[in-house]
């Protein structure tokens, strides 16, 4: 077993990669800035193998003291959000996650030299596929279609830049794995985030699937959805994208290439929001809903291509989205009544 360091280890995917890695017995060292959700206790934070650091990751010196010792790093410390986020922090989306991704390279460069360090993973985004125009997106795409439009989609077409760059010019091997639009649990109102009125009710988070939860339970009806519902995605349970982004990681397989970690389900945001209405309504409720104005970058289209982390990872992505919301929604309700969300 490996000694793994994780930076973002205190995100909502972070905190599903940490369970998994000392599920499979390897050692963490957590390093997080808390800047997102404010210090949040994890039920991992007492394994013997786990250790955290509060600090920053644009800190290169930190992340270079943190990698001695270290076999493997997770590059996973970003600004990230929903897509109200996108558009309210364009610019430090860009610029600070560049700041990451450059001291995240130099400190693993010194740390090749200097110790034990093997490869890093790095997290990237389906958002490289942004302006797609055919489906379903394999592995190279991206570097075949435009460049994204957002800010975030374009700086973590950077990243995968960086990977690759580093390995060309430094032998630093990486592996790049895109997460599709993760569901789960434990994700809370972020600090940062701007509220945003939909229909009459303010949120916080917006993101999809607990966005038209807390609608729903707040009682709203008809519910309020962006755009017309028509949009594609992927729902992907965090616990199923963990086990991928750890797989890549172990997988000799994996060495220098890169791989889309996805369900092969694609569901439209208009069935989305009619599972979470009748699940939380009853079958009997007619469901209800009424189109708001869509943000720029929404996206209409994510499918991704899943074939390829499947024959090399042996990876696929199985919870259901039933089985998603059967955890997330009760998750949401009691976080609601907390506080928190």
């Amino acid at each position: 077993m490996s000694t793994v360091l994780v930076t973002g280890s205190a995100g909502f995917i972070g905190g599903y990669v940490v369970e998994e890695l000392l599920r499979r017995g390897h050692t963490v060292v957590g390093l997080d800035n808390e800047s997102k959700y404010g210090s949040i206790s994890h039920t991992y934070d007492d394994h013997p193998n786990y250790r955290y650091t509060r600090g920053d990751a644009q800190d290169t010196d930190l992340v270079v003291k943190l990698l001695s010792g270290c076999e493997h790093f997770i590059a996973g410390a970003a600004l990230i959000g929903g897509i109200s986020y996108f558009h309210t922090y364009a610019y430090d989306l860009l610029a600070a996650n560049e700041r990451i991704i450059a001291a995240s390279c130099d400190a693993a460069i010194q740390a090749l030299r200097d110790g034990a360090l093997r490869k890093v993973t790095y997290m990237s985004s389906s958002m490289v596929y942004e302006s797609a125009d055919r489906w379903p997106s394999a592995e190279g795409q991206e570097l075949e279609i435009p460049p994204p439009h957002s800010s975030y989609g374009f700086q973590k077409l950077a990243v995968e830049f960086f990977a690759r760059a580093a390995h060309q010019q430094h032998g630093l091997h990486y592996t790049i794995v895109r997460p599709f639009n993760c569901v789960g649990i434990g994700e809370a109102r972020a600090l940062g985030d701007q509220e945003i009125l939909s229909g009459n009710v303010r949120l916080a988070m917006s993101h999809v699937v607990p966005d038209l939860v807390q609608k729903v339970l707040k009682g709203q009806d008809p519910l309020h959805i962006l755009g017309d519902g028509s949009q594609v995605r992927h729902y992907t349970y965090g616990g199923d994208l963990a086990r991928g982004i750890v797989m890549a990681m172990e997988s000799p397989a994996a060495l220098d290439n890169d791989f889309n970690l996805s369900t092969s389900t694609s569901t439209t945001v208009l069935d989305l929001a009619e599972l979470i209405w009748h699940r939380i309504k009853g079958r009997d409720v007619p469901f209800r809903y009424v189109s708001d104005p869509p943000f720029e970058h929404d996206v209409q289209r994510r499918v991704p291509a899943t074939e390829k982390a499947k024959r090399v990872l042996g990876f696929e992505a199985t919870t259901t989205l039933d089985a998603m919301l059967q955890e997330v929604i009760p998750w949401i309700e009691h976080a609601m009544l907390a506080g928190r969300i």
